[in-house]
């Protein structure tokens, strides 16, 4: 189109927005995988009590379900390390990510929330889980084992 800007201004029906190039923080995924415990998704739960919390919100590629007494956060001291997941996958924990305004929005059964991504801020330098990359291709399966190297 000639001009996005003025073509989304009047798809949302307002002028006070403006199409720009992305800064220094991309709103692009930067790595191919996600890895978010249950332990941090309890405790953003009991954080924000009568909001709706689910992983859906943090679009994890994987859901590592811990044992009871896991500290929230816990994929922090996984960031230089590697894992296997299943038989064969390998993979890198490089970093984690930068949460943004997507964490609040509504979807589907999941209403919208400031509170979530305030939490995550206050708590946390608004930071939430391991984002890795493939050492070894492999397949992952629900249930299987994520075994830190």
């Amino acid at each position: 189109m000639a001009d996005p800007t003025d073509y989304l201004r009047g798809y949302l029906g307002r002028d006070d927005v403006e199409l720009a190039r992305e800064g220094e923080v991309s709103h692009f995924d930067q790595l191919p995988l996600s890895v978010l415990t249950t332990a941090t998704l309890d405790w953003i739960r009991g954080e924000v009590p009568g909001v709706p919390v689910d992983e859906r919100r943090f679009r994890p590629n994987i859901l590592v379900r811990t044992p009871p007494g896991t500290p929230p956060f816990v994929e922090d001291e996984w960031i230089g390390r590697e894992a296997v997941v299943g038989d064969t996958l390998r993979i890198a924990f490089l970093r984690s990510s930068e949460r943004c305004v997507t964490t609040n929005q509504a979807q589907q059964d999941l209403p919208h929330s400031p509170l979530i991504l305030r939490t995550i801020a206050r708590a946390h330098a608004n930071r939430l889980d391991a984002l890795a990359r493939i050492v070894t291709p492999g397949t992952a399966r629900i249930g299987d084992r994520v075994v830190l190297a």
